[in-house]
């Protein structure tokens, strides 16, 4: 969602308010945080350092990389590799969406949700449904896909659930090359496993992901990891 204004000319017009009303700050604040389409300002502030954070993460990526996004449902990282694929069409390359979860609808909501009309890409930008994808499906339809060229996959451990797919450990190599040889870059959403304790550690690693068949995650040169609000991005190998 776009804001009518930058966060700290928000933050002003909520300082205003609350004295011009004498209510409490927290309280003018979720009121500006509601016109502009918030519930509370705590989830303006989130999505504000979640688009952020894309961009960042974003601007780590080199043509060449396979890459990982991992978080435990709901923390957001099928929002992320959508604000990636964004930040990389903006920045002049474009951007695919395999997903294996979401319908086309569901797809333009999450490109609604940062403020973003998914028709504006053009041809830019392309969504993959079929329950086809795998390493084969992805690398035989965009064989010609120009350097620079984001591809995000929604997720890594759905890539091999149907028996007549190669195994998974397989297909994520395979992709590996190809992001190479191609110049592409790569992104893997990917599931963490249940025994992950927050209380341990504030955000998950590579040995939380989820692994019912097994994968070499040192073909994952960079990752990312989501939890509570925050993030920790690292060199996977």
């Amino acid at each position: 969602m776009r804001l009518s204004a930058p966060v700290y000319y928000l933050k002003r017009k909520a300082k205003l308010l609350s004295r011009a009303q004498e209510i409490p700050l927290h309280e003018a604040l979720d009121r500006i945080a509601v016109l502009e389409g918030f519930r509370h300002w705590s989830l303006l502030s989130a999505r504000v350092s979640a688009t952020a954070a894309a961009k960042k993460v974003y601007g780590q990526y080199r043509p060449g990389d396979l890459t990982l996004i991992g978080a435990r449902p709901g923390q957001g990282k099928t929002l992320m590799g959508v604000e990636i694929l964004a930040e990389a069409i903006k920045a002049g390359n474009r951007g695919v969406f395999f997903t294996l979860e979401y319908t086309a609808k569901n797809v333009s909501d999450l490109f609604r949700e940062i403020g973003v009309d998914v028709a504006e890409f053009g041809d830019r930008f392309e969504l993959e449904t079929s329950n086809a994808i795998s390493a084969d499906f992805i690398m035989k339809r965009h064989a010609a896909a120009p350097h620079g060229t984001v591809a995000v996959i929604d997720y890594l451990q759905l890539l091999d659930q149907q028996r007549e797919k190669p195994r998974l450990a397989d297909q994520v190599h395979a992709l590996k090359t190809f992001a190479h040889d191609k110049g592409l870059v790569i992104v893997f959403l990917s599931q963490i496993d249940r025994s992950y304790d927050p209380s341990a550690k504030p955000c998950p690693d590579l040995s939380d992901v989820r692994l019912p068949n097994p994968v070499d995650l040192t073909l994952f040169n960079k990752a990312c990891f989501l939890h509570g609000g925050e993030m920790q991005f690292r060199l996977a190998s």
